[in-house]
């Protein structure tokens, strides 16, 4: 099930949201601009590579040109696909602006940032010796959910459900909506190789929960949960 709809009016602007957004299409259109080998070399540069950031591997010379820890952040905004951006993209403007309202501007940010960083450790320490790069917001986009599960599980989102050739849309709860999501991430990392390239699932899950846990303390306290 693909979410693209939900009621985004909010009391503040999600100026954040759009800002995050507006970076990441443009850091990817910047990725473009280089060529093939260039775009794989910016992943390289910018990504996170567990095995160099914990010091089992290095860099060559060409491409050591930030501090491993930089990476935490510089990985958030890179994406190896099209269809990973839109992805992420999508999830973003249905679910982080009413987050960002619940937070408020700076907290939202910071949060952001705090998860990804989070969900990219998580990746490193399930495969610490790996040599793929990690890249894309989707660590921060699982803690933006697992903020909205407990602020908005009550509320209604438009998804598209797969019926054989065509999608249909339907109305369900955002809380089964992303309780279904998680699930899905959780069978996923437990059939998958985080060796090889792929998506980070174990990322998305320590995303979701550090977002889980950290949402209590830094919405607005006339912000009530599960709305």
């Amino acid at each position: 099930m693909t979410p693209i709809h939900n009621d985004n009016s909010t009391a503040i602007k999600p100026i954040c949201t759009v800002g995050i957004m507006i970076v990441c299409i443009w850091a990817y259109f910047w990725q473009m601009t280089l060529g093939g080998s260039g775009f794989t070399q910016a992943i390289y540069v910018l990504g996170l590579i567990p095995g160099v950031l914990t010091g089992h591997a290095a860099l060559s010379e060409s491409l050591d040109l930030i501090a491993p820890p930089w990476t935490l952040l510089t990985s958030i905004f890179l994406h190896a696909s099209l269809l990973y951006l839109a992805g992420n993209l999508l999830y973003l403007w249905v679910f982080a602006t009413k987050v960002e309202a619940a937070l408020g501007h700076g907290r939202f940010v910071g949060f952001f940032l705090f998860c990804a960083a989070c969900a990219a450790l998580v990746q490193t320490v399930v495969s610490p010796h790996s040599l793929v790069p990690m890249v894309g917001a989707g660590g921060a986009v699982s803690g933006v959910l697992g903020a909205y599960l407990l602020l908005h599980a009550r509320t209604r989102v438009l998804v598209m459900l797969p019926l054989g050739t065509t999608l249909a849309p339907l109305g369900v709860s955002a809380g089964l909506l992303i309780i279904l999501w998680f699930v899905v991430q959780i069978v996923s990392s437990l059939l998958s190789d985080p060796t090889v390239p792929g998506v980070a699932w174990h990322a998305h899950i320590g995303g979701f929960v550090v977002g889980t846990i950290l949402t209590p303390f830094l919405k607005r306290p006339s912000v009530p949960l599960l709305q």
